[in-house]
């Protein structure tokens, strides 16, 4: 049975980017483990990209929706008195 891809978790990725970040803004690192580092921090990075790129596209394709529909002004509470 294959396995099911992890399911992204967008702050979770940031949180370890600035940790990564401050960690070798700090010189906690030698070269080697440097480098290493550097690339998880290229793999995040491109993940949180990409997650940003998509919710940037549901947000356009839920505003076409709306224009589509036409929106009605809003008149406040029906139950208030006047």
């Amino acid at each position: 049975m294959p396995r099911k891809k992890a399911e992204f978790d967008f702050e979770t990725a940031l949180r370890e980017l600035e940790q990564l970040v401050d960690k070798m803004e700090n010189g906690n690192f030698g070269l080697e483990e440097s480098l290493q580092q550097f690339e998880r921090g290229v793999s995040l990075t491109r993940a949180c990209q990409k997650a940003l790129s998509e919710a940037e596209q549901k947000v356009r394709i839920l505003m076409q929706d709306n224009d589509k529909q036409g929106l009605e002004p809003f008149t406040g509470d029906e139950n208030e008195q006047k």
